[in-house]
């Protein structure tokens, strides 16, 4: 590569990214190999990201047919493909990507995914969210929980320190559900109103008595299952709401 340099011709590698990862690029290269030129020695993590595309977003990269990790240092005449996150399927043998495969998914959210917590939690996931948190704090708390970090942000997602993330394609939270639970494969894990929407928390059978404080007359009149979050306090029971809640 150096005699190339001294030569004045500029090393080259050729790229091509599959599937959602496209989404990432300018229009004219995506779903196309295309080269791209260099003169610095940078892994193949700087590069791909160089692009647009998170290295969250990314579960295995083959250079001339062989998978490498991020650290793998790009060189003259490579052929560089980029493949996304795997999450239905677990090839973390063959990538060595990710030291912590998310097999079983729980979630933190930025600031700007209020709803989507609420939604997540309805459904039984392990969701963190809080309204007023630094992008500093969440990438922490997702590399030191193993968390996936979800976010419209895809800088936040660049950060060295996440592991494991997905940037959000739709912008209303229904449709923001719906892609996340496609996307990670998360049908047969939902656990619907196993979970506080308050606070997280797992919530735990509950007798009349033990609620009775929180609930108005006509509703210990006309309900006899109840719910409580062991943290928070609060109480929960299959009212009118329920219905739209489920659908």
């Amino acid at each position: 590569m150096a005699n190339r340099v001294l030569a004045g011709v500029m090393p080259v590698a050729n790229f091509r990214f599959y599937a959602e990862l496209n989404d990432f690029l300018l229009s004219e290269l995506r779903f196309t190999e295309f080269a791209c030129g260099f003169l610095d020695v940078a892994t193949v993590k700087d590069r791909i990201q160089s692009f647009g595309v998170p290295h969250t977003e990314v579960d295995l990269i083959l250079v001339n047919g062989r998978p490498v990790d991020f650290a793998y240092r790009v060189q003259d005449g490579d052929r560089i493909s980029v493949y996304p996150v795997f999450e239905a399927f677990d090839i973390s043998g063959l990538t060595r990507l990710r030291p912590h495969p998310l097999r079983d998914p729980r979630f933190v959210l930025d600031v700007h995914l209020g709803r989507l917590a609420r939604y997540l939690r309805m459904s039984g996931f392990d969701t963190l969210y809080q309204n007023r948190c630094t992008d500093e704090r969440l990438a922490e708390v997702s590399r030191q929980e193993h968390r996936i970090l979800l976010t419209r942000d895809v800088g936040l997602l660049k950060r060295s320190s996440v592991t494991h993330g997905y940037c959000l394609q739709a912008t209303k939270p229904r449709q923001q559900l719906v892609e996340v639970v496609g996307r990670f494969d998360l049908v047969r894990l939902t656990k619907p109103f196993s979970r506080c929407l308050r606070c997280n928390t797992l919530l735990v059978e509950a007798g009349k008595d033990q609620v009775r404080r929180q609930l108005f007359a006509q509703v210990a009149l006309l309900h006899d299952e109840f719910q409580r979050c062991p943290d928070c306090g609060r109480a929960y029971w299959k009212g009118g709401h329920f219905r739209g809640m489920r659908q």
